[in-house]
């Protein structure tokens, strides 16, 4: 049973094809990075233009690369929300016309639930015994989420906590592009952090009134921006941007020639920082629902520091991360999170509309 899975919430279009929930046939993904890196971010018409362009190729190359054709699928999903609306209509539209055109169900997925799947997937590939159990609690961390769900039985979901502003991966994006590393610019900290002393600079977090399990992390930026403007940092981040037009992807060494040491040390200490509350917040709500496990999903997911603090923290059940390539936005992860769907018979009609500020729950 091989499902088509569309995915393109934002800037990545990708295709892929599941094999019955568990095997990985194709995963592609175009990717959008060039044409917004000079831009500082995802500028959301232009995404839409990118995937436009992009997404019959892409599922060509899926379908090819997977030894399939149309007539092979008992379904095709599609990402229907959260993310920005043009773009989600490019994947949601082209899906329902080839629902329509070979009378195939169509499956709505949310972005959310297919970033859970991820780790559930891959989980399924290897030793079934030693994946995620449930009830799991599950930190969906990118740069454009970040949320802690209870996941129950029948992949059913209860909101816990969420940021009231900034996601963790926007607020690496956006320390990134202050101090002069350009966008995309959280693997960039990652990479850069540690070769500084992530104990040098102490940040706080403000307490969370109403839900204690929610986040905050634009303190954090404006704390970063405060720290550089009271350093007069500016012929150093100019020399930075200026290695940047002269090299589009510049080397470690490169980036450590044109970072003093006070600046790493600032690197560390955020991403430590950012880590902290991340795994504080998840421990937390894990303890009070009494999860058997833990999955953390979603861009920030590829973060190393991340990984080494999960893993040698001392969190109340077994934590569970996605592959590099699972963590970022795919089009497999969509395909596995529609299986249970088609299972229960769960399809969308026609009628079905884009919802940017979809909610899991």
């Amino acid at each position: 049973m091989r499902i088509l899975g569309i995915e393109s919430s934002c800037d990545e279009t990708a295709a892929a094809v599941v094999e019955n929930g568990e095997t990985v046939r194709s995963s592609v993904v175009a990717s959008q990075m060039t044409t917004h890196g000079k831009y500082g971010g995802v500028v959301p018409e232009l995404a839409s233009r990118e995937h436009l362009r992009a997404v019959v190729a892409v599922v060509r190359e899926a379908l090819v690369e997977s030894g399939s054709t149309l007539d092979d699928l008992v379904a095709v999903a599609a990402t229907y929300g959260p993310g920005l609306v043009g773009s989600l209509l490019v994947g949601l539209t082209y899906a329902k016309s080839l629902c329509f055109a070979r009378g195939l169900p169509l499956v709505a997925v949310n972005h959310l639930e297919g970033h859970i799947h991820a780790v559930i997937l891959e989980a399924r590939r290897g030793a079934k015994e030693s994946g995620p159990e449930l009830p799991a609690l599950a930190l969906v961390v990118s740069g454009g989420h970040t949320h802690l769900f209870e996941v129950n039985e029948g992949f059913h979901y209860r909101l816990l906590g969420k940021t009231r502003d900034d996601a963790a991966g926007e607020a690496f994006d956006k320390v990134a592009k202050l101090l002069g590393f350009g966008y995309p610019g959280g693997p960039v900290i990652d990479r850069l952090a540690p070769h500084g002393n992530s104990a040098a600079i102490s940040f706080t977090f403000a307490k969370m009134k109403g839900n204690d399990l929610d986040f905050s992390f634009s303190g954090l930026k404006t704390a970063v921006l405060r720290w550089a403007e009271e350093r007069d940092l500016e012929a150093e981040i100019a020399a930075r941007r200026a290695l940047l037009r002269n090299r589009p992807s510049p080397s470690v060494e490169e980036w450590l020639a044109a970072t003093p040491r006070r600046t790493l040390d600032l690197l560390a200490s955020f991403q430590r920082a950012v880590i902290r509350e991340l795994l504080t917040r998840a421990a937390a709500s894990a303890e009070r629902m009494g999860a058997r496990s833990m999955i953390i999903s979603g861009g920030v997911a590829c973060n190393s520091g991340l990984r080494a603090a999960a893993q040698a923290a001392d969190l109340p059940c077994p934590v569970f991360f996605p592959s590099p390539a699972l963590s970022t936005d795919n089009a497999a992860m969509i395909a596995a999170a529609a299986f249970p769907k088609l299972a229960r018979g769960e399809f969308a009609g026609f009628d079905l509309k884009a919802q940017a500020n979809l909610t899991l729950a």
